[in-house]
């Protein structure tokens, strides 16, 4: 809205003004509207699970609304843009009702929603994008047929939604993640020139997570749930789509996939009775508290680094 009416000029100052807004919307919103929030009954097989017990969750409808209106607020818009907003609130809301319910939904049913969402997004991206992407690594370009690409497309959002979800365990452990993940793909656009149009919104979204880590940082005030673990991961996998070098995912949210994926590969290998990582626990962050003694701050911190120095290596792979 504010960028149809300032001039060029000014939309330096415009974008400052935005993040600015995101950050301290989300900080304000979260401090004065957590009350209203659902409460957490534990997780009764998480490590620590108890210690979540009766504190606000569903966090994530908060960061996500105060995203929405900093983008269209301050943010260039087109149709692509506007339809991927409405199909993160569409994300954020399938998991804030599963945190607001009584009885948890169940995995089909979650996962149903989550394949629709990325079928949508899949062919939003679609209509306004081409079918052809960059092995980054070796400057080659390769054009899809389209349905192959849909294809491709959706079980990229899927997973990336799940998998993120999935690492939402400990204080500030996904949010973390997740902000150095889209930092990383900002800096690819910015270095590519890929996604002018999307790497605002990813500055944006950014901003709110840090509002919201202000108040999560361990020992936390309050739960995301998921209702902001789907939005992140739905986010995530629309800034990787929209840079056009869709395989740079596996890089820049290696240690999400591991932490978060592990776990939904040993469950689906479990149903057909094959049993895979019987020493290991997952989602990874509880084996490292459980079986070697990280604290939750240890955790944090120490998969944070692994991806910040994967971030290095892509820019530097990419840079040269």
């Amino acid at each position: 809205m504010l960028y149809s009416i300032v001039s060029e000029n000014y939309r330096s100052l415009l974008a400052l003004a935005g993040i600015l807004f995101a950050f301290a919307a989300t900080v304000i919103a979260t401090a004065k509207l957590s009350v209203y929030l659902p409460r957490d009954a534990g997780r009764e097989y998480a490590h620590d699970g108890e210690k979540s017990a009766g504190k606000p969750k569903g966090a994530g409808i908060i960061f996500v609304l105060a995203f929405v209106a900093a983008a269209l607020l301050f943010s260039p818009l087109d149709a692509e843009i506007v339809i991927y907003l409405i199909l993160i609130v569409i994300g954020m809301m399938t998991g804030y009702l599963d945190d607001a319910s009584r009885t948890p939904w169940g995995q089909f049913r979650k996962g149903f929603l989550d394949l629709c969402v990325a079928a949508l997004t899949a062919m939003n991206f679609l209509k306004f994008n081409p079918s052809r992407i960059e092995l980054v690594f070796f400057h080659q370009w390769i054009d899809i047929p389209r349905g192959v690409f849909a294809v491709l497309a959706v079980i990229l959002v899927w997973v990336s939604v799940n998998v993120t979800n999935c690492s939402d365990g400990v204080d500030g452990l996904s949010g973390t993640l997740t902000a150095i993940s889209l930092i990383t793909v900002y800096l690819v656009d910015r270095l590519l020139g890929a996604g002018e149009d999307f790497s605002f919104l990813i500055l944006l979204f950014g901003a709110c997570i840090l509002g919201y880590l202000w108040h999560n940082a361990n020992p936390s005030r309050l739960l995301m749930g998921d209702a902001g673990s789907r939005a992140m991961g739905l986010f995530i996998s629309m800034a990787v789509l929209k840079t056009g070098r869709p395989f740079l995912y596996i890089p820049v949210a290696l240690v999400l996939i591991l932490d978060g994926g592990l776990g939904l590969v040993k469950l689906t290998l479990l149903r057909f009775k094959i049993r895979v990582l019987t020493k290991v626990r997952t989602p990874l962050h509880d084996h490292v508290r459980k079986k070697w003694g990280w604290s939750n701050t240890q955790t944090v911190f120490r998969f944070a680094i692994i991806q910040i120095l994967l971030a290095a290596a892509v820019i530097y792979g990419i840079s040269m």
